[in-house]
């Protein structure tokens, strides 16, 4: 992987002059192909580090170099037409890549990761670099977004909303880890990082800038300049609100959004998520 990390870093920084260039497409095809297989990932798990994750940024360049060199063409059958970068065509299934692809709507870009046994129901997406590992479930209207890191057994719920991350390329993707149940209509952006067995209550919204008051522990969970908002391992996260104190907020009795964890995962969660299995 190191040769093809130089050759990525050297066609990016070569601007437009990599349009065309034979040698820039094949490091691009290679990186896709890494990508696709699981091979290679935009972040992956490094306990080294104090966030537990390590930011692959010449992987999001690799990806932004297919974008760059990539010219328009029309993709698709007859009566559905795409029309993309020749970079990123269509992506098609086969039965052997043992991954759920329900009609109605699913559509994964190349240069996405999707493991056995993951279940795509429509409509969905998943966005080039991303990574969803198995025995995970990307329900309707759900969007994976690009880079985003989607752990094992993951239950994202209908209208799940998992933020992309390209540009800048030194930032974290938003990082699901294993066995999180992603309530409906939730939102997690700006590099969020929900810990392990986590369970996010439908319409909870995660951004850089959301405070999370933790009622259990008695402590606030916030983004740094460093680290990303992180949630920690088995948390119950609902919607909340929060008094505004001063100014005509507090004046016209006006509140802000507040994510609340309320409980940690117990014997009584574990039960309701049992339908998940026989879903799935």
């Amino acid at each position: 992987m190191k040769t093809l990390e130089t050759a990525i870093e050297h066609w990016f920084a070569q601007g437009t002059e990599a349009i065309g260039n034979a040698e820039a497409l094949a490091a691009f095809l290679e990186l896709r192909t890494a990508l696709e297989a699981g091979e290679l990932r935009s972040a992956e798990p490094d306990a080294t580090v104090s966030l537990g994750w390590r930011v692959n940024t010449w992987v999001k360049r690799g990806i932004l170099l297919g974008f760059r060199i990539g010219t328009m063409m029309e993709m698709g059958g007859e009566t559905l037409r795409f029309i993309d970068k020749h970079t990123y065509p269509v992506r098609r299934f086969v039965v052997a890549d043992g991954v759920r692809v329900v009609p109605g709507g699913v559509s994964v870009r190349t240069g996405a990761y999707v493991a056995k046994g993951v279940a795509v129901i429509p409509p969905s997406y998943v966005n080039v670099g991303a990574y969803v590992d198995e025995g995970t479930m990307v329900d309707s209207h759900a969007l994976v977004g690009s880079c985003a890191q989607i752990g094992k057994r993951v239950h994202l719920s209908a209208a799940a909303q998992i933020g992309g991350v390209l540009e800048p390329v030194n930032a974290s993707p938003v990082i699901i880890e294993d066995d999180c149940l992603i309530g409906g209509n939730t939102g997690v952006y700006e590099g969020t990082v929900v810990r392990k067995r986590a369970v996010l209550a439908a319409g909870t919204v995660l951004t850089r800038g959301t405070p999370v008051y933790d009622l259990v522990k008695g402590e606030i969970y916030k983004a740094s300049a460093e680290m990303p908002l992180i949630i920690p391992e088995g948390a119950v996260v609902v919607p909340g609100s929060r008094a505004v104190s001063k100014g005509k907020g507090a004046e016209w009795g006006l509140s802000l959004a507040a994510p609340v964890i309320v409980k940690y995962r117990d014997e009584k969660t574990e039960l309701s998520l049992v339908l998940e299995d026989i879903l799935r």
